[in-house]
């Protein structure tokens, strides 16, 4: 998969549970799920479950806690995606 379509993916994933819809206008790899989208903490495990549904992958809890950023979500699907 590559990089634009993840990319997408995730975007499609997280507008349901953007309380900011505007930081969706400048969605890249800088944004930040919690400040930029303002997705709370509940909403941001919903998210993770279904990165995990769509890409078909298992998220440990040392990478959850390191899914700040449309980036980091970016990385640790494109790794586990790699070692699957």
């Amino acid at each position: 998969m590559k990089e634009k379509e993840i990319l997408e993916t995730i975007k499609k994933i997280v507008t349901p549970y953007t309380q900011r819809p505007k930081g969706l206008e400048n969605f890249n790899e800088e944004t930040d799920f919690i400040k930029d989208l303002e997705v709370n903490s509940a909403n941001l495990v919903d998210v993770i479950l279904d990165v995990e549904d769509e890409f078909n992958i298992e998220i440990d809890n040392e990478s959850m806690e390191g899914m700040l950023t449309v980036g980091d979500a970016k990385n640790i699907i494109e790794q586990k995606l790699a070692s699957a």
